[in-house]
Order: structure tokens, then C-alpha cells, then sequence
């Protein structure tokens, strides 16, 4: 059995989420697995050991809708990034397999050696793939160049070509039982708390919302909005007893809810070029999107809480499929190149 190295981007949840489902089967598919997560410290507890603990090259979120390019700037040490690089012993492994993660992906370039991409961003990245109107070339390149791969799974909204598989769905979430109890629950990371109740009660106050927030130290509640701090399990229970959700257009909320029943409204965040696919993706599939939380949104967002406007998607669990058929043919490709270099 291989011994592998399963390295994972900690910048947000939504990768962590996808290992909680992965991780497992891998453990039960090799003799050893190592796992490294890198980027700042995650909302998200890890049931699994986490052998290397990374700086990578993560993205801090901003208050007002975007990513913070400033404190990301500052709080990056290149030195110690390339430091990562250089000690990350990947030639040690049978099998490199990385989720958007560059610490591993570079190591594996840097020393030729094959790195398996498993993540959403590889098939953002297929010519099958949605993609915004207006294209953003920079954005593009970031995305492509941020961590390099040999061979690439990717999971999407849908199965846009070969390789491309629907989400992975936590087990967790599976496990639901989803009610309908009248409140909106809202994630958006990007925003600060005050920021959201003030737009969130302009939007409406006939509706209850529920805010989980990122920049948020206690429980709060103003008038219609309760606000907590992130927390997975309270998250959950929200998004399945509500009636709809309000999220960035990121890849794991927004399957989740999909996959619940939920009415959804995404809007991308700003300067984020996968998030701006990812809502292209969900449009064509019928989820309304907003670029902001603006007065000219108002009618739509509207529309949106006074309609039933499911999203109707069958996303079956595959994810020890894709794993077996990774493993198999990664394993199989590196059998062959070392019996042609004998």
C-alpha cells in the first residue's frame, strides 16, 4: 500500500470540509498518510492528526466584501515560504496529492515530481468549465499558477466534462434531515458584523436572519438579525432548518445548500476571480446572483426571499469512487515510468 502525502489549503473552510470525507478514505487506502495544512489558522477543528502546520501563501479576508490585499502583503513572509518549499520532503512519498495547496505543489515542481490536484479549483480551471462574462486575465493566471499539478480531479456544480465530478457532500450534511423554519441563514466572510446587520435590516425586516460571521466573538442579536461567531455544527443546524441561504459564491456552502433544498443567493466576492465562476456556474443553474448588498440589489433580493426558487440537483456519494479511480491511475501512470526508466 502507498504511502501518501495529502496536503490541504486551510485559507477558509471549505477545503477542511472536503477532507473530513477524503481523509478517511485515504487512511484506509495507504500505509501511511501525512497530511499538511497551510494558510491561517482555520475556524474548523480537524478530527484527524496534521503531521505539517505551513505558513503557504493563504488569503486574509477583508471586512467590506473582499480580500484584504494589505494585511495578505504583510503578514506573508516569502523567506519562510520557500523555506517550506525547500523541507518538504515530497520525493518520500508514493503519491502527492494537494487541494489548492502551495507549499507541496511547488516542492513538487521544484524537484520534478508528480502532484495530483483534488480540488474545486482545478475544474474552475477546464476549458468546460462556466465562466464570467467579463474574463480576468490576472485573475486566471493566480488561480492556475498558485499550485502547479501534474494531474487533475476536479469537483464543480456539475460534471462538466471527464474528470470533473459533483461535490463532495460531508457526511455530516448527508445525515440531515432538512426543515423549513422561515429564517435566512447568511456566511459571508468578507464582511464585518456591523456592516451585515445594518444591510441586512435595510434589506428587510419582515424576515429573521441568522449571520454567522467570521469577525464575530459572541453571540448578538439586533432586532431581526442574530449574529454568532463561525461555528460548524451551529452553522448546520441553521442552514438546514432555514428557508433559504445568502453566501459568498465559494464551492462548499453553496453545494451543501444545494444539496438540502434550499433556496440560494450567492454574491462572489470582490477581486476573486474563482468565486466570480463559480457564480457564472450557479446562474446557468438558475441560483440568482448579486454583486453587492447595495440599494440597486434590493428588488432582486426581493424577489428572492418572497419566490420559491429551489435549485433542484442530485449530487449521489462518489468520493471513494474518484479516490479508487485516482489512486488506481496514478499509481498504475508511476509504475509504468519507473519500468521505462530501468
Amino acid at each position: 500500500m502507498p504511502r501518501i502525502l495529502y496536503a490541504i489549503q486551510g485559507t477558509g473552510n471549505g477545503h477542511l470540509t472536503r477532507a473530513l470525507d477524503v481523509v478517511p478514505l485515504l487512511q484506509a487506502r495507504c500505509s501511511q498518510l501525512d497530511i499538511l495544512v497551510s494558510g491561517p489558522p482555520a475556524d474548523l477543528p480537524l478530527p484527524f492528526e496534521v503531521r505539517y502546520r505551513a505558513q503557504g501563501m493563504g488569503f486574509l479576508f477583508g471586512k467590506k466584501g473582499g480580500i484584504n490585499f494589505v494585511k495578505t502583503f504583510w503578514q506573508f513572509n516569502s523567506a519562510k515560504f520557500v523555506s517550506e518549499i525547500r523541507h518538504l520532503a515530497v520525493e518520500s512519498y508514493d503519491l502527492v496529492i494537494s487541494d489548492f495547496e502551495p507549499v507541496s505543489s511547488w516542492a513538487c515542481k521544484l524537484r520534478e515530481v508528480p502532484c495530483v490536484a483534488l480540488s474545486h479549483q482545478s475544474a474552475v480551471l477546464h476549458a468546460s468549465a462556466p465562466r464570467p462574462d467579463e474574463e480576468d486575465p490576472a485573475g486566471r493566471a493566480v488561480l492556475k499558477h498558485y499550485a502547479p499539478s501534474t494531474a487533475q480531479y476536479g469537483f464543480h456544480f456539475q460534471a462538466y466534462a471527464p474528470g470533473i465530478f459533483t461535490p463532495v457532500i460531508r457526511q455530516q450534511v448527508r445525515e440531515l434531515s432538512p426543515v423549513n423554519e422561515g429564517h435566512y441563514t447568511v456566511y459571508l466572510p468578507a464582511f464585518e458584523e456591523e456592516i451585515l446587520v445594518e444591510r441586512l435590516q435595510h434589506l428587510s425586516r419582515r424576515v429573521q436572519w441568522e449571520v454567522f460571521s467570521k469577525h464575530s466573538k459572541d453571540a448578538a442579536t439586533y432586532g431581526n438579525v442574530k449574529v454568532w461567531p463561525v461555528n460548524g455544527p451551529a452553522f448546520l443546524d441553521s442552514m438546514s432548518r432555514s428557508a433559504g441561504v445568502l453566501c459568498g459564491a465559494g464551492f462548499e456552502t453553496p453545494a451543501e445548500a444545494l444539496h438540502l433544498g434550499k433556496k440560494l443567493l450567492v454574491m462572489p466576492m470582490k477581486q476573486q476571480y474563482e468565486q466570480q465562476c463559480n457564480a457564472a456556474a450557479l446562474e446557468k443553474m438558475g441560483v440568482p446572483v448579486i454583486k453587492s448588498l447595495k440599494d440597486k440589489n434590493l428588488d432582486k433580493v426581493d424577489q428572492w426571499l418572497h419566490h420559491d426558487g429551489t435549485v433542484a440537483v442530485d449530487y449521489q456519494d462518489q468520493t471513494a469512487a474518484v479516490i479508487d479511480q485516482l489512486l488506481r491511475e496514478q499509481l498504475q501512470r508511476k509504475k509504468v515510468v519507473k519500468a521505462r526508466a530501468r
